[in-house]
């Protein structure tokens, strides 16, 4: 056996058809397209089309609302923070902020920072820096002797664009 000699084996690849090449060659003039209509052109894919009858994704009933503007917070309990503190994990010396909770492995995601809520008990006296808390968890962390310092929550787009028009507006009434 040589290297020029080896070959795939009979039918393991297949050419493709070249189609409109003539009626002879059994896929010539429509080129396998059928007559006409929107499907008998270029580029169409009609996703989701049932052939008039009502789509499925339009059949099944809408859940829920979505809110354009709401918040995505990581969430923490007081209390998990509290088997951090004891675990060695955390260090309530210092103030307790969103990059120490992350690098202790306690919250992920939370494109907007992250929440305090009140679920457990903390015993440890913490001053925390975070973008949200309940009520709940700010009154167990006072409770205990410690400190919640909430971020102010950062101007939504919409309104920035309102402020804007409406001062653009001022101005040229003047």
């Amino acid at each position: 056996m040589k290297l020029n000699d080896i070959r795939d084996n009979a039918g393991a690849r297949k050419g493709r058809i070249r189609v409109g090449r003539g009626i002879g060659s059994g896929k010539g003039k429509t080129s396998a397209r059928g007559q006409k209509g929107q499907k008998a052109r270029s580029g169409v894919a009609i996703k989701g089309f049932e052939g008039g009858q009502m789509p499925l994704h339009m059949r099944l009933p809408k859940r829920g609302f979505n809110n354009p503007f709401g918040k995505d917070y990581a969430e923490v309990n007081i209390g998990m923070i509290q088997r951090f503190i004891d675990a060695g994990k955390l260090d309530a010396k210092g103030t307790i902020t969103e990059e120490a909770l992350r690098e202790a492995g306690l919250v992920r995601g939370g494109k907007h920072g992250v929440r305090l809520l009140g679920k457990g008990e903390i015993t440890a006296k913490v001053a925390f820096a975070v973008t949200g808390a309940t009520k709940g968890a700010i009154a167990a962390v006072e409770k205990a002797g410690g400190s919640v310092e909430v971020a102010a929550p950062a101007t939504p787009e919409h309104e920035k664009k309102l402020a804007r028009r409406d001062a653009n507006k001022a101005a040229k009434a003047k």
